[in-house]
């Protein structure tokens, strides 16, 4: 499987690595699908691809604040919002487009994922793959509506963190 991820950065006051956050990424998507429990259940199961793409989207709460508003009626900024493209469109409208699925968008406050690692006293490198690896997890379909659903998602995060040397155990 070929991934393909694209970095835009709106936030003037730190300066993201692009390069780190598409390894980051790669590396949580290919644990995720490697895992039979993840691949099994998600948006990717029974489709043909050889590429799959998404975007990250850094900004501020301010930016955040007005997406949850506009799309989600939700009044508050939030820490990362995920357009989940292909997940959430019904079976019968998705598509693959020569040989490509386009999961979507995980847009990231980083204000607040800065406030958050400081909060916790990790790095922010830590907490923005935290971030990284939950919206990769609504791209490929799964939800935390119960807290039966957050603890699984959670855990599997923790997971695929570990499987790239980041121990998260501050949430």
């Amino acid at each position: 499987m070929n991934i393909n991820i694209e970095c835009t950065n709106e936030f003037d006051s730190w300066n993201v690595d692009f390069d780190w956050v598409k390894s980051t990424a790669k590396s949580v998507l290919e644990y995720f699908m490697s895992q039979e429990e993840i691949s099994k259940n998600s948006c990717l199961k029974n489709y043909d691809y050889q590429t799959v793409s998404f975007d990250f989207l850094f900004t501020d709460s301010g930016q955040t604040h007005g997406i949850n508003l506009e799309y989600r009626s939700k009044d508050y900024p939030a820490d990362i919002i995920t357009f989940s493209v292909f997940a959430d469109c019904a079976e019968n409208e998705r598509f693959v487009l020569d040989g490509d699925i386009n999961l979507g968008e995980i847009i990231i406050a980083l204000d607040k994922m800065i406030d958050g690692a400081n909060e916790k006293g990790i790095s922010k490198e830590d907490e923005l793959a935290f971030f990284i690896s939950h919206g990769i997890m609504h791209l490929l379909g799964f939800d935390h509506i119960t807290m039966s659903e957050y603890n699984f998602v959670v855990e599997w995060q923790k997971k695929a963190l570990g499987s790239i040397n980041i121990s998260y155990d501050k949430i």
